[in-house]
């Protein structure tokens, strides 16, 4: 019997959440048997009572144990010490955008306290494996890299007149949407409509800010904010678009980009964090830099020829990507489950 424990909840429409619900899945379907065990939804910032809830909880957890790094990160050295637990790392917390000096560095100090009591990490791309050794001091012996998997889907038909762009993750300063409002400013002269799927109760003040700045452009007829949907939207929402964008500032990995490669669509993203290594065959433009985005855009916005061959290149690279049941496979190996 595998514990799973997991803050908030397990059914919101982020990367982290969604890759739990997917391991979770296949372990299902081969019999392995495991409980979630539900932590509170304060963390990564938990106060006193919510340490108290979970040191309580992870005593009565089965072992061995699997701790998402939301909440393992954010644990003092003795509570990790006791858990005993294995960690689930996305991307490391102090690399959050918006934080000041002082709290990422108060992050990094915590996370790595944390991290040195970790049985195993299990991180899910080679970069934050190498971070995590790097930077954090943890031996290779305790580092599995189990990257998403992703499900074979056909290619969207990429004929949108205008063209249809799309980005999707939850509304926060990571994901860089400011940037994407600049770089379609930049784009207004031609013809285009975008649609940005995500959480918008995650980071009120970035939303706010987002809104303005496209009401701001003129462009509300033309940017939609559709706040979190659920997959089956989400899975129109690709079939129906003919270019992604992904102008994040940090990616532990990028399950939108393999995601939207997977339905054929050209990707536009950023070169920060995993995602070079995610999407090798985007189009890669430096993070934060809105006229860079903007001329990527307007080169593939303006060619149909360029947006089909893109296409067919990320389908191609999807198509050999593994599936779930590798990624729950690698993830109950390391727990010493098969």
């Amino acid at each position: 019997m595998i514990g799973f424990a997991i803050p908030g909840d397990l059914g919101a429409p982020t990367g982290g959440y969604a890759y739990a619900r997917r391991v979770m899945a296949e372990w299902n379907r081969v019999g392995l048997e495991h409980r979630i065990i539900p932590l509170p939804a304060s963390f990564p910032v938990p106060d006193d009572a919510a340490l108290r809830d979970t040191a309580q909880a992870l005593a009565q957890a089965p072992r061995p144990l699997l701790i998402d790094g939301l909440a393992y990160g954010a644990f003092p050295p003795d509570l990790a010490r006791d858990a005993g637990a294995s960690v689930l790392l996305h991307h490391p917390l102090c690399d959050e955008t918006g934080l000041t000096p002082a709290q990422a560095t108060a992050a990094f100090d915590t996370e790595r306290a944390a991290l040195a009591h970790a049985r195993h990490v299990i991180v899910t791309s080679p970069l934050t494996g190498r971070d995590v050794a790097a930077r954090f001091g943890v031996e290779a012996a305790r580092i599995t890299v189990a990257e998403p998997g992703l499900d074979c889907a056909d290619p969207a038909p990429l004929t949108g007149r205008p063209p249809h762009l799309l980005a999707v993750g939850s509304v926060t300063p990571r994901k860089g949407y400011g940037y994407l409002v600049e770089a379609l400013t930049r784009c207004a002269d031609l013809g285009w409509t975008c649609a940005i799927y995500g959480a918008t109760d995650r980071e009120s003040a970035e939303v706010a800010r987002i809104t303005a700045m496209i009401a701001d452009a003129g462009l509300t007829d033309r940017i939609a904010l559709y706040g979190a949907s659920s997959a089956a939207h989400l899975i129109d929402a690709y079939r129906g678009a003919d270019v992604f964008v992904a102008p994040s500032l940090h990616e532990g990995y990028g399950m939108a980009v393999t995601e939207a490669m997977a339905h054929g669509l050209p990707v536009i993203a950023s070169r920060a964090g995993a995602l070079p290594e995610t999407a090798p065959v985007a189009l890669l433009v430096p993070p934060g830099d809105s006229a860079a985005l903007g001329q990527a855009l307007r080169a593939v916005l303006g060619d149909d020829a360029v947006r089909r061959r893109m296409g067919a290149e990320s389908h191609a690279f999807a198509r050999a990507r593994p599936g779930w049941d590798d990624t729950a496979h690698r993830v109950a190996q390391a727990l010493g489950m098969i």
